[in-house]
């Protein structure tokens, strides 16, 4: 019985990662193509494409998607590589990857948001370089240097790195977005007991014939690794060349992105814009597959010139810049990580905060009271999605990866699974979230709560899946087996045996999938329409239309939230080990007394 459960959880899987996607592109293409009876519109035609190609911006709009996501993957997958070819046999290898797990869960919103803060004209950096130039000229121009706050400081600069016509401000954003995900990808690969016991063996191979650490990961790790985070990263392409929140906020407008461009037009009052969203969705998704084209011609390169390297027996891989390369990505990474925290947590308490002044002129919590009354739905909102959503999408999962030991799926259906879980990630959300929204209203027009937690389902699902497989797949199956010869059932083994000794590991995946959840800005748009607000939308909303210190309040509720789920999943594991510890130590003094013959 429990067995066919698990089978029958398979597949409800398999048609929650394929039929809301494949749907919402069949309902993406038919308002492409003119399709649209809401608005009368019942011949398929071209001509909507034809509007579209005659538009302006539109080309320019598909370079600077194109720009953008290939630009800021190659920057997060080379520094990456130079952090791991840097720290691989290092002990600070384990530091860094504490150092960057919370931007892992840190939404895309806040990220862009806090980003916003840092490097406005009117940010802390400009602030600080503004001051440190005041002084020293001051110093080398004066015999005696006044109280630096009695200078006469110049306004905020211009600032030429936001909205910038290049997307150069999106491709960084991103980049950094991306290189947490990037780098704990490649080290769940390595951490594969087969993997690091192979990969082990190589290295000292390498090593005992003098190839430096940088040239034995280069050239002995990464090809063995590269296939396996391949469909990652690819999935973070995807997701770079079609991602909304980071252009939106930090991006140019005139002309903006293309997945920008879709949301204000599927957003139009006019509801014709709508079949203009739809052909523009498509060429989103054409746009999303250059870019995986392009990143597997240039894959093939470097292989290519990988392998002369690699037959050119040179035991050194360019080693100072590598090395200097991975410092340098820290550091800028330690560094921003204070800026916005400093700049965030201080804007949320400040009166006032002119430039370039690096303390507020005075403290209030009225920011934090408004934020407090105003965020009471859209909290509850984001609490109870993430709640339903991540256990949903953890008892599926689980189950799905008991049915893959208690009757393997066959080689093709295996890796034709192993495709399906990387198609929500690998398809642009701005192609088939627009189709699924108009399929949704023809199906279930008013379950607005219903297509929500659909629509968070089918991103969460394939993190959570990811993030248990590992844990999963290298338990010790001799605990099931002594279990099973002692006459347990499937279902015993699982509930008694696999699942307290993984709970740990269920406990991180819980909460990855709460922060997926919480950090859903489109799906919830689009889904909802509007009408379930949630602490993203809030956040984002509030960029152009509230205060600075009043976003603050909300970019800090949206970080922490996902934090305190980690936190619970990091302390209740710790805690059931000491109860279960300690239930052992009573069990054994009792049973020590009873053995006693004084007794």
């Amino acid at each position: 019985m429990f067995t066919h459960i698990t089978l029958v959880a398979r597949w409800c899987l398999l048609l929650l990662l394929c039929i809301p996607v494949l749907a919402g592109l069949v309902g993406v293409i038919f308002p492409a193509l003119g399709y649209f009876p809401a608005i009368g519109a019942n011949a398929f035609s071209t001509q909507v494409f034809a509007t579209l190609f005659d538009l302006p911006d539109i080309w320019q709009m598909m370079w600077l998607s194109l720009f953008t996501g290939i630009g800021s993957t190659l920057l997060a997958v080379i520094a990456a590589f130079c952090i791991l070819a840097t720290f691989y046999q290092s002990s600070l290898l384990g530091k860094i990857q504490g150092v960057l797990s919370p931007f892992l869960v840190f939404p895309h919103a806040a990220a862009a948001i806090s980003l916003l803060f840092v490097v406005s004209p009117s940010g802390i950096f400009a602030a600080t370089t503004t001051r440190l130039n005041a002084y020293f000229s001051h110093a080398f121009t004066t015999p005696f240097v006044n109280e630096i706050s009695e200078m006469a400081l110049p306004a905020a600069n211009d600032g030429t790195l936001l909205y910038d016509g290049l997307g150069l401000s999106i491709l960084i954003a991103l980049s950094l977005k991306e290189l947490p995900f990037i780098l704990l990808m490649t080290l769940s690969v390595m951490s594969q007991p087969l993997v690091k016991k192979k990969l082990t063996g190589y290295v000292k191979v390498g090593t005992a014939l003098g190839y430096s650490p940088t040239a034995s990961f280069f050239k002995l790790v990464l090809p063995t690794i590269f296939s396996q985070i391949k469909l990652p990263l690819l999935a973070v392409l995807v997701f770079a060349t079609s991602n909304v929140e980071i252009p939106l906020i930090l991006g140019p407008n005139n002309p903006s992105t293309l997945a920008v461009a879709i949301m204000h037009w599927f957003n139009h009052i006019d509801l014709s814009m709508r079949l203009l969203a739809s052909s523009a969705a498509v060429v989103q998704v054409a746009v999303s597959a250059v870019a995986v084209v392009l990143f597997l011609g240039i894959e093939r390169l470097v292989a290519y010139t990988g392998k002369r390297s690699l037959s050119g027996g040179n035991r050194y891989f360019a080693d100072t810049a590598l090395r200097a390369c991975g410092f340098t990505v820290m550091a800028v990474y330690i560094i921003l990580i204070c800026a916005v925290v400093y700049t965030v947590v201080v804007y949320s308490f400040a009166k006032q905060w002119h430039f370039p002044l690096l303390l507020p002129e005075g403290l209030t919590l009225l920011h934090w009271n408004t934020a407090t009354s105003a965020l009471t739905t859209p909290l509850i909102n984001t609490l109870l999605l993430g709640v339903l959503v991540s256990t949903t999408s953890l008892v599926l999962v689980l189950f799905t990866l008991e049915s893959e030991q208690l009757k393997p799926a066959r080689v093709v259906a295996s890796n034709a699974f192993s495709v399906s879980l990387f198609l929500p990630l690998l398809v642009p959300g701005v192609a088939f979230l627009y189709g699924l929204v108009w399929f949704q209203q023809l199906v279930f027009q008013n379950a607005v709560w219903f297509h929500t937690y659909i629509a968070h389902m089918v991103y969460v699902v394939p993190y959570v899946f990811l993030s248990m497989a590992v844990a999963y797949r290298k338990f010790d199956n001799r605990y099931a087996m002594v279990a099973q010869s002692l006459g347990k059932t499937p279902w015993q083994v699982f509930y008694h045996v696999k699942l307290p000794s993984l709970f740990s590991a269920i406990m991180v995946a819980s909460a990855l999938g709460l922060a997926i959840s919480f950090s859903q800005y489109l799906p919830t748009l689009l889904a909802s329409g509007g009408t379930l607000p949630t602490v993203t939308t809030e956040a984002v909303a509030s960029v152009s239309g509230s205060s600075t210190r009043l976003t603050a309040v909300y970019v800090i509720i949206q970080a922490v939230m996902p934090l305190i789920g980690f936190m619970i999943a990091w302390y209740m594991p710790a805690v059931a080990t000491r109860r279960r510890s300690r239930q052992m130590l009573v069990s054994d003094t009792h049973s020590n007394r009873s053995a006693d013959p004084v007794q």
